[in-house]
């Protein structure tokens, strides 16, 4: 059993900073693109991040603009989320996903985790 565990949610206020982590168990995590996506209330899922197998490359939404970073350790299982200069924008419940390329579409992930929320107050 896949399971991919989100966790470093929370509140904070704009212009804060936060660090999302995401482990992975029952898969050959090195092996496994990894990406960040968001949906906020009333709205899709949308692309955050995404991270190469190897670490070596990673892409970013037009929104980030240099804000989050996105990085593995494949010792350990694990991919972050580094996010600065948060803004009321960012909120919303964040979600790691597993697939075999980084990419920006969904559907190209075929693991997910259960999410964790994010809210940026004024």
């Amino acid at each position: 059993q896949v399971d991919l565990v989100e966790s470093g949610g929370g509140l904070v206020q704009a212009g804060g900073s936060l660090r999302l982590s995401c482990s992975a168990s029952g898969l050959t995590f090195s092996t496994y693109a990894m990406g960040w996506f968001r949906q906020a209330p009333g709205q899709e899922r949308e692309f955050v991040g995404a991270i190469r197998k190897d670490g070596g490359v990673t892409y970013y939404a037009h929104f980030v603009q240099g804000r989050f970073t996105v990085s593995r350790d494949n010792d350990q299982n694990t991919v972050y989320l580094q996010m600065n200069s948060l803004t009321l924008e960012d909120t919303a419940v964040y979600y790691c996903g597993a697939g075999f390329v980084a990419s920006a579409r969904t559907d190209e992930y075929r693991y997910w985790g259960q999410g964790t929320q994010v809210t940026v107050s004024s």
